[in-house]
């Protein structure tokens, strides 16, 4: 609609637009092509129609969900990670819940080095809305987790209906989940186990293979070309810090 209405006559104004960094960086990128946006970061965007756009150079923004997801991956295993050419300030709630949750994180403007003591995890409860809130889309790693703190966590799902669809895996697996509507119960167990699981979608595959790397044997995740729509040669990367993945065809 941001891009459509670049080029459209006369004025449009999208309300209850959302607000999540890559919407604004879009809209800033367009501003350079010569689109008219104003309300930038707010959830009111208005757009002058332009007869035509031209040629600019833009740097996308780093993949926010990409840094917070192997940062969990640091964390579930108990190791150490830095992770460079990013942007921590687009993770500011994730990575609070996550520093809450026990995590040790150091930060600079465009990096981060996560490290964690997995028998310091603690329960924390989480509530997921627009950005700049804890996002929807760090809800399924931040469960795989909290599935190994000590306590009760509760995960709390108002952006999308149905987002629990990895829960039933992550039992198959040992967690202890209870879900009560759009609410999430985590009881905290001293082991995962490896086994055979289905991934439903994007952020629930990355869950499913977060558990299985601190899983107490072999996971077989079943459906991972959802994994390939949000994560760039996931398991190379993976297996370039040390983990034992690898990627079979069915």
């Amino acid at each position: 609609l941001l891009m459509a209405a670049s080029l459209a006559d006369g004025t449009t104004v999208l309300r209850n637009a959302a607000r999540e960094p890559e919407v604004s960086d879009l809209a800033r990128c367009l501003v350079k092509m010569g689109a008219r946006i104003d309300g930038i970061g707010t959830d009111t965007l208005t757009i002058e129609g332009q007869r035509t756009l031209h040629g600019c150079e833009h740097d996308i923004i780093p993949d926010r969900i990409e840094t917070g997801t192997y940062a969990v991956a640091a964390a579930i295993t108990g190791g150490r990670v830095e992770i460079k050419n990013t942007q921590p300030a687009l993770l500011g709630a994730a990575l609070n819940a996550m520093r809450d949750a026990g995590v040790t994180i150091e930060t600079t403007e465009d990096s981060l080095i996560v490290s964690c003591d997995r028998s310091a995890l603690k329960g924390i409860d989480i509530t997921t809305a627009p950005h700049p809130a804890f996002p929807t889309d760090m809800q399924a790693q931040m469960m795989a987790l909290l599935t190994l703190a000590h306590g009760a966590s509760v995960i709390s799902e108002t952006i999308f209906e149905n987002r629990f669809m990895h829960v039933p895996e992550l039992t198959r697996m040992g967690a202890d989940i209870a879900i009560h509507g759009n609410v999430a119960t985590i009881r905290g167990v001293e082991q995962l186990h490896g086994a055979p699981v289905m991934a439903t979608d994007l952020r629930a595959s990355g869950s499913l293979v977060l558990a299985a790397l601190a899983a107490e044997g072999t996971s077989v995740i079943h459906r991972v070309y959802h994994l390939d729509r949000g994560y760039e040669r996931f398991d190379e990367k993976l297996r370039l810090l040390g983990a034992k993945v690898e990627r079979v065809k069915e």
